[in-house]
């Protein structure tokens, strides 16, 4: 069983910048949106059949191509960004539909992905990377398309690990631990700080030394 973690934060809180030092030779990054990185490399290339056939970004918010993708790479690190924009892009195509089937549909497509990165080999690591929202009653969450989806599935629920990012005094960084207001959570004695850097190579070797797997070099 593969090891899945959600790193959630609003826009600009440093999720995606928290890529930067992971190898982009063992890391597959799937992003529900086309969109530049937020940090300089070279290495980090789109997959383009004809003239990158080893890049490793795919741009795709498509429930069943991201588990082919997940399930057919050999990278042991696979990143799923904006990971809310998967719910929000297939909602927006089905605004036409009447009805609620589509809430129930859109909510098992999440399911689904999620069922399927916790299936993957027992060396893998996933990291889904997502917005927040605030509840009614000042609850931190994993942003969704609404009340009539989370009533029926709650995507925190589904991993063991679950980091927030932090911005304090221009400083960028993942909570470890809950607030009593937010989702997040992470085994015990996996992280030693409530606040660490927002380093998802760090993150990584954490998981890989707790779980005794086989690190990305």
């Amino acid at each position: 069983m593969s090891i899945t973690t959600m790193i959630l934060g609003e826009s600009g809180t440093g999720k995606s910048a928290s890529m930067r030092n992971l190898s982009a030779a063992d890391t597959l990054l799937i992003q529900a949106v086309k969109k530049p990185l937020p940090f300089r490399s070279h290495e980090w290339v789109p997959f383009v059949k004809e003239s990158a056939p080893s890049g490793n970004i795919f741009t795709t918010d498509h429930h069943d191509t991201i588990i082919k993708l997940m399930v057919k790479t050999r990278r042991k690190v696979i990143v799923l960004d904006d990971f809310q924009y998967i719910l929000a892009n297939e909602f927006m195509r089905r605004t036409d539909e009447r009805g609620f089937d589509k809430f129930t549909e859109i909510g098992k497509h999440a399911w689904d992905i999620i069922t399927a990165a916790a299936q993957l080999p027992d060396d893998v690591r996933v990291y889904i990377l997502s917005h927040t929202e605030t509840t009614d009653s000042g609850r931190v969450k994993i942003k969704t398309i609404g009340r009539m989806l989370d009533e029926k599935i709650t995507l925190e629920g589904m991993v063991t690990i679950c980091l927030r990012t932090i911005l304090r005094d221009g400083q960028y960084f993942f909570s470890t631990r809950n607030n009593g207001s937010d989702t997040v959570k992470a085994p015990m004695g996996l992280f030693a700080d409530d606040l660490i850097e927002n380093d998802l190579a760090m993150v990584d070797a954490a998981i890989s030394d707790y779980y005794s797997l086989a690190q990305a070099a």
